[in-house]
């Protein structure tokens, strides 16, 4: 069930950018650190694995100018050890910060298949198992923030150190919203015009 909502996300989100006028401009592949702990400690040690994601980034359309031209893309983000995966829309900045480095921040809407609340009563000793193991995301629409920086490795790969954050922000939900952070590095390739 997990991967069907993921898989079905993903294929709608592609098909929402497959047209003629958006051309796919990169991919990028990586392995994130799943669910590490920046601010909130208490929810270190939950979940599992790490997570592979793809990215793949389309040339900004005119009507974008306005906002610096920022790249849409699509991705799926799957976590290895079945635990909460992730696909997913957005934009995505890149801003040269010399000859051979890029500034990477991004805004996105992703949808996940882990866990919105404990299911068991509270005070059960179900409750507290479950609570030990699961980030309860209380939503399943969440923004995706992220914030990488690129290197350049002559005209078409690039390597990127990303950060990013998922969470509703009791904006897209309500109650539960432990939010999820992942840290990693990204290979892209870019395709020729």
């Amino acid at each position: 069930m997990r991967w069907i909502l993921t898989g079905a996300t993903a294929v709608g989100a592609l098909a929402a950018f497959a047209s003629p006028a958006a051309a796919i401009e990169s991919v990028h592949v990586g392995v994130l650190a799943h669910n590490i702990q920046v601010i909130d400690p208490k929810n270190a040690e939950k979940e599992d694995g790490p997570a592979v994601e793809v990215q793949v980034n389309f040339a900004s359309p005119d009507f974008l100018d306005w906002a610096g031209s920022p790249q849409p893309y699509v991705l799926v983000s799957a976590n290895v050890a079945g635990d909460t995966s992730f696909a997913g829309v957005g934009l995505e900045w890149r801003l040269r910060l010399g000859e051979h480095w890029a500034f990477t921040p991004g805004l996105g809407y992703v949808v996940h298949d882990g866990e919105l609340e404990n299911p068991f009563p509270i005070g059960s000793p179900e409750n507290v198992a479950f609570a030990r193991d699961h980030v309860l995301l209380g939503s399943r629409d969440l923004f995706r923030t992220s914030i990488g920086f690129e290197r350049d490795f002559g005209e078409r790969w690039s390597g990127q150190l990303l950060f990013v954050h998922a969470s509703h922000g009791q904006i897209l939900g309500q109650g539960r919203n432990q939010g999820m952070d992942q840290l990693g590095l990204r290979l892209g390739y870019t395709f020729g015009g």
